[in-house]
């Protein structure tokens, strides 16, 4: 069951358009991420669907009803701010029981509520501390108890963890995804980073210039991306030039033969393609470096930059005229160090043929 439809929305400010022409349908139960880089209209799309913004055109379904231009107070959503927006002067409890109070529930009711979110969040013996005393993950929590706290049908995150430290970041960002799933609330969260989309999500709105560039589950955006917005968008790639032979075949810029296994994926316009192959994809072999050994995806090159982060090494390689970067480890690729001749194997199922980037982007 689809809760959410939007149809061709569209938000104009003055000639520009923030949001241009979105169709889609967000399902019941799962989150949602919009992704993209600044101003590419994910939180513009997010306030409309909240109520906080009306659309120049197209419409807004919720559960079978025309939301479009209905009030955000009637809307029945829970909304999560980037600044949190928790009051300063009240407490725990009481920034809790807020939205509570403004549906006048009886105090008992409130009281109960209050309770039962504050074991939710784990906070129970915080309930009578000002919010200006916890700590920034601390506040998260309060603001997402109140935003479900009178059990809406849809919360909206707008960039909720972008205040806070990194490892901080990533132990929020599973507490609000198990808790997601154990209330099996339709969510929908704004974020410009990659990784916590990949995290958290079921489903990622890719969005580039006010358009959807691409909408699926994580691994299939990651693994089959459309074009090489998304590509470079979403995790480490490399993301070469390539010349399309028409048989199944292409040639990287020093002339080098790549097979590919799904030519069938070509773009329609072979002029302008790339061919993307993730650095994990990439086999480095330091004792097979020579040039008896190269042919189709078999390149010889140069290691000109080493990133080791203890159980992995990121490698940079010079292969006379563009370079690739590897993901390997230090027992896969025993001994490797700069300046040593290796040869990369790119593996036909890996590398893929995308679209270029469009001119001016």
């Amino acid at each position: 069951m689809t809760h959410l439809t939007l149809q061709a929305v569209t938000r104009r400010f003055s000639d520009a358009y923030a949001v241009d022409h979105v169709d889609l349908s967000v399902p019941d139960g799962k989150l949602v991420c919009f992704l993209g880089p600044s101003g590419c209209g994910k939180t513009t799309l997010l306030r409309m669907i909240a109520g906080l913004e009306t659309p120049t055109s197209g419409s807004i379904d919720f559960a079978g009803r025309d939301i479009t231009h209905l009030p955000a107070n009637q809307r029945d959503f829970g909304m999560v701010f980037q600044s949190l927006a928790l009051f300063p002067h009240m407490t725990v409890a009481g920034n809790i029981a807020y939205p509570l109070r403004l549906r006048k529930l009886d105090k008992a009711a409130q009281t109960r509520r209050v309770n039962e979110l504050l074991e939710l969040i784990q906070l129970p013996h915080m309930a009578n501390r000002p919010v200006t005393q916890l700590s920034g993950g601390q506040r998260q929590r309060v603001a997402i108890a109140r935003a479900i706290a009178s059990s809406p049908k849809l919360l909206l995150l707008d960039e909720p963890l972008s205040a806070l430290d990194a490892k901080l970041r990533e132990a929020m960002q599973v507490e609000i995804r198990l808790l997601q799933q154990r209330l099996g609330l339709t969510t929908i969260m704004v974020t410009h980073d990659q990784r916590e989309a990949m995290t958290m999500a079921d489903e990622i709105v890719v969005m580039e210039k006010g358009r959807i560039a691409q909408v699926g589950k994580p691994l299939d955006i990651y693994r089959d991306p459309v074009n090489e917005f998304v590509a470079d968008f979403i995790g480490l790639g490399n993301i070469l030039p390539v010349t399309y032979d028409g048989q199944g075949g292409v040639s990287l810029p020093g002339g080098q033969q790549i097979v590919v296994t799904q030519p069938a994926r070509v773009p329609e316009s072979t002029a302008d393609i790339r061919l993307l192959i993730r650095p994990e994809d990439v086999c480095v072999s330091v004792a097979a470096a020579s040039k008896d050994n190269a042919g189709p995806n078999r390149l010889i090159g140069k290691v000109t930059f080493i990133r080791d982060v203890g159980a992995s090494l990121e490698a940079t390689i010079d292969c006379s005229g563009f370079t690739l970067t590897a993901a390997t480890t230090p027992r896969e690729t025993p001994g490797l160090a700069l300046g040593m001749p290796v040869l990369a194997e790119l593996p036909p199922h890996a590398c893929k043929l995308i679209a270029a980037r469009a001119a001016g982007h």
